[in-house]
């Protein structure tokens, strides 16, 4: 006898041809790593990463997000005339911050670390203007919005007071939209 007739038309290893084309329908792996399955894992861990992300949303939905920071004496006022800017460190030593006495003679303050890749912000005087010269990012004066270039987040707002001629900063909000 033949191995032909031995194996049997519809059984694995035979030397038909239409068995070897189908041959993949036996495996056991098919069970375990189909369509479905991978579906299942991407969709179920979709959903987990989405939840884990509640609690902080929650918080700072709540406005537990805000640190309390210190007061801290920016500049005194006479110092620094309409225009012009000067830069500082707040909250801490390593956040680098940009205060604007503008012409119209309003003070605004902006963490000055650009959103983009961290480079220093400018406040450009002529064009009333906040810049990144790495990129070219165009930043509001007034907002601290970016305008033009790469940069897709806003400047943080440094809060200030003008308390007996001194410049203070108190708080920092991180605007998102």
């Amino acid at each position: 006898m033949t191995d032909k007739k031995k194996l049997g038309r519809n059984q694995k290893n035979s030397q038909d041809d239409m068995v070897n084309l189908v041959d993949n329908i036996d495996r056991d792996d098919d069970l375990k790593f189909n369509r479905r399955a991978f579906l299942k894992t991407a969709v179920g861990a979709s959903v987990a990463l989405g939840l884990a992300t509640v609690p902080f949303s929650v918080r700072a939905m709540l406005g537990f997000a805000e640190d309390d920071f210190a007061r801290t004496e920016i500049a005194k006022m006479v110092d620094i005339p309409k225009g012009s800017s000067i830069t500082f460190n707040y909250p801490t030593d390593n956040d680098p911050a940009i205060l604007i006495h503008t012409k119209a003679g309003e003070w605004l303050a902006y963490n000055s670390a650009c959103p983009h890749l961290m480079c220093p912000v400018f406040y450009e005087p002529e064009k009333e203007e906040l810049v990144c010269p790495c990129h070219k990012g165009y930043f509001d004066l007034h907002s601290g919005q970016p305008m033009a270039g790469p940069p897709q987040r806003e400047l943080p707002l440094i809060e200030i007071e003008l308390n007996n001629g001194v410049v203070y900063a108190v708080g920092r909000k991180i605007r998102h939209g």
